[in-house]
């Protein structure tokens, strides 16, 4: 019998997954490589040389495409000898990053370009996260990284639904109007679009169902309409008076990033076995956490209750809480083995960088954790984590880097470049293939 990734499956799965996360409290800080202070000096030096190769190669776009080319090649190069050096990646890792994963990100941006010419770099960037873990599920679930219709349709949700719903000017009877269109479009209603952000998302919805016909593909269906209910109840959860209990937040939180990396999975082929899905699931589930760990200073600002948010609420520091997450995140990577391909190159990475986020994350955030837990958890950090927060606030001032570097690596030399407008949904009751028109905004 063909499972169903419906909204009582997500919840089953948030008791089994939360499960997991309670028995990840008593244990010791998982074992780390260590670096003395003279080690994270060296390799802060090879990051700063780094930023400034970047800077140079950056600063003048050349004319020909032999030579953006050779620009492109130079930046994949500094991407290579930084990585060795600075974060002790193996050759293969580099190899997999630079050939399938920056090649996605690339292909990825331009294609979001010729979709909706007015999203912003940020916007793409965003989204392209999302990309990314579709690409490494497509590498465990057999399949070639590549960004497929409903990849591009899927991940561009994200700027164009949440950015929406996280916006402070707008009313909530205006956010819950957008929310109920936004559902009975997911669930296949030929609705026509009232707004610009309305076409550009049922033109994503389109993407999806021209590669997965509904029919065919229910649980593709499901596993969207059960991340919207949970976005929808995150929403819910945050205008709500007074404090949530902490297994309220957890189911929160575990809903929502769950299900998001569910339907990565599920979009992936149309068909997900259930034990890929609770896999799925659970690397969903990490980076939620991992998300909020990152935006608790934001949230306590704005008043949005997460995990992280109550803890500082309710005693002295976040040491506990972050340990339990640091041990979850291994405790995950572990299950990642069980996905039926993809190398263990890649799944190294993924233990890798699920780490790097949440070292992340307390770099940036040190004034909610005591100065013996930080000792601790800096020493198997290849930065200082004073050296993070530096740099993270002088590239932020560095306003034109990030661009130009963005619009180096896409670039196709050879290539025209696309200057179609933004396409226009328009919907059938009949077929509902993704038909497009040119209308500029």
């Amino acid at each position: 019998m063909t499972p169903t990734y419906d909204w009582p499956w997500v919840e089953t799965q948030v008791s089994r997954t939360s499960e997991a996360w309670r028995e990840c409290s008593a244990l010791p800080l998982p074992c780390a490589p260590q670096f003395t202070r003279d080690e994270q000096r060296r390799r802060e030096a090879i990051y700063d040389r780094a930023v400034v190769a970047v800077e140079r190669e950056t600063a003048k776009m050349p004319g020909t495409a032999p030579d953006r080319a050779a620009v492109q090649n130079r930046l994949i190069k500094v991407f290579g000898n930084f990585a060795a050096t600075a974060l002790d990646l193996p050759g293969d890792a580099i190899d997999l990053i630079t050939r399938d994963f920056v090649s996605l990100g690339a292909d990825f941006a331009r294609q979001a370009r010729r979709f909706d010419r007015s999203l912003s770099m940020e916007d793409i960037f965003q989204a392209c996260r999302n990309a990314w873990t579709a690409g490494g599920l497509q590498s465990l679930l057999g399949e070639r990284p590549a960004v497929t219709p409903s990849v591009l349709g899927y991940s561009l949700l994200y700027p164009y639904s949440d950015n929406y719903m996280d916006s402070t000017r707008l009313t909530a009877a205006s956010k819950l109007r957008f929310s109920e269109r936004f559902r009975r479009r997911l669930r296949g209603e030929a609705l026509a679009p009232e707004t610009d952000r309305e076409t550009a998302i049922w033109g994503c919805v389109a993407l999806v169902e021209a590669q997965y016909p509904r029919p065919a593909f229910p649980q593709v269906y499901d596993c969207l309409l059960a991340i919207h209910r949970a976005q929808e109840n995150s929403i819910s959860q945050s205008r709500k008076a007074g404090r949530a209990d902490e297994q309220e937040l957890l189911g929160i939180s575990f809903a929502k990033g769950g299900s998001s990396v569910l339907a990565d999975a599920c979009l992936v082929s149309g068909r997900l076995r259930e034990s890929d899905a609770a896999l799925a699931f659970d690397w969903g589930a990490v980076l939620q956490l991992g998300d909020d760990l990152q935006d608790v200073r934001e949230d306590l600002h704005r008043g949005s209750q997460t995990l992280f948010t109550r803890a500082i609420q309710s005693g002295p520091t976040l040491d506990a809480l972050a340990q339990q997450l640091l041990n979850f995140s291994e405790h995950v990577a572990i299950r990642m083995n069980q996905f039926p391909c993809g190398s263990a190159v890649l799944k190294d990475l993924l233990r890798t960088s699920w780490r790097s986020i949440i070292l992340a994350a307390i770099a940036s955030a040190t004034d909610f954790f005591s100065p013996a837990f930080l000792d601790e958890i800096e020493s198997g950090s290849p930065f200082r984590f004073e050296f993070l927060r530096s740099r993270n606030k002088r590239l932020a001032r560095r306003n034109g880097l990030f661009a130009k570097l963005f619009d180096v690596i896409i670039d196709e030399p050879g290539a025209q470049r696309s200057a179609a407008p933004a396409p226009a949904y328009i919907p059938s009751p009949i077929d509902t293939n993704c038909r497009w028109s040119s209308s500029a905004r």
